[in-house]
């Protein structure tokens, strides 16, 4: 029989737990939490019980519950359990719905057990930064955008307020701003500083105005600047520290992501070594 595998991470940016279940065969009784809990399923079959309502969860399934809501969850088949969570103290939800609404309040949802392919994905990538302790802005991006997405579908009456003004001279303002401050461990929050909007508005209306998120913008002026250096033979560990990565496999995995060839490489084309594979 396989061993019972548990893995938490606290994050201290987000302020909330993540933890991985793996190879779990326990049955939960009867139980509520004191915090949100939302998670998603990657193996095995569980029936959940939350107040009235039966669930038959399966692998992929995004589930959801409240702040002292009641709730059980036993095995539907011999598959074991792995399951992906996080834990949001009331403290920050009531912060993150002022940020997205203005308003300070504990959101009530209308499902526990959601299908929906979209916030599986993001809820998968900001588990994974966590659980890495990554300390990249692009973290609590993600947190931003998996949150306002669940408040515009699953969430019971809210109101949305406070937008930049949809004009191309704001957004290209914020750019400004980006790409004078792109050394720096520049944060979320100290764009929407500059800004003077909420992390959702920000983030809301830059994506909108030019296609992609401020952390993405910002990796991509970040990877610019250090193509410019490599072609003039600095290295690309230099490169990385003085376009702000925070080290320099960072710096090599969005390079590649971006370029289709690393760093090392890239840079032996301009100083006549030819263009080898080399990471």
């Amino acid at each position: 029989m396989k061993k019972e595998d548990r893995k938490i991470c606290y994050d201290k940016d987000l302020q909330m737990e993540a933890y991985i279940l793996n190879d779990i065969s326990q049955i939960f009784p009867n139980h509520f939490h004191e915090h949100y809990v939302m998670g998603v399923m990657e193996k095995g079959q569980r029936e959940m019980i939350c107040g009235n309502s039966i669930y038959k969860v399966v692998p992929g399934d995004f589930i959801l519950l409240h702040s002292g809501e009641n709730h059980q969850c036993k095995p539907s088949s011999e598959q074991l359990l792995r399951y992906k969570a996080l834990n949001i103290s009331e403290e920050v939800m009531k912060k993150v719905m002022k940020e997205l609404t203005g308003k300070e309040f504990l959101p009530i949802f209308r499902k526990n057990v959601l299908q929906d392919e979209e916030i599986q994905f993001h809820f998968l990538r900001l588990h994974q930064m966590m659980m890495e302790q990554s300390r990249e802005f692009e973290k609590e991006e993600i947190f931003f955008l998996l949150m306002d997405m669940l408040l515009k579908r699953y969430a019971k009456s809210v109101e949305y307020c406070g937008y930049i003004k949809e004009n191309g001279e704001s957004i290209e303002h914020i750019c400004n701003f980006i790409e004078e401050n792109y050394t720096k461990n520049l944060m979320l929050e100290d764009i929407c500083q500059y800004a003077g909007v909420s992390k959702s508005t920000l983030l809301r209306t830059f994506t909108k105005e030019k296609g992609i998120t401020p952390y993405r913008y910002l990796e991509t002026v970040r990877v610019n600047q250090a193509k410019k250096m490599l072609e003039q033979g600095i290295t690309p560990a230099d490169a990385a520290f003085q376009t702000g990565f925070s080290d320099q496999s960072h710096f090599t995995k969005y390079f590649q992501r971006f370029t289709g060839i690393a760093p090392g490489a890239y840079r032996r084309i301009f100083i006549g070594k030819g263009e080898n594979h080399e990471k």
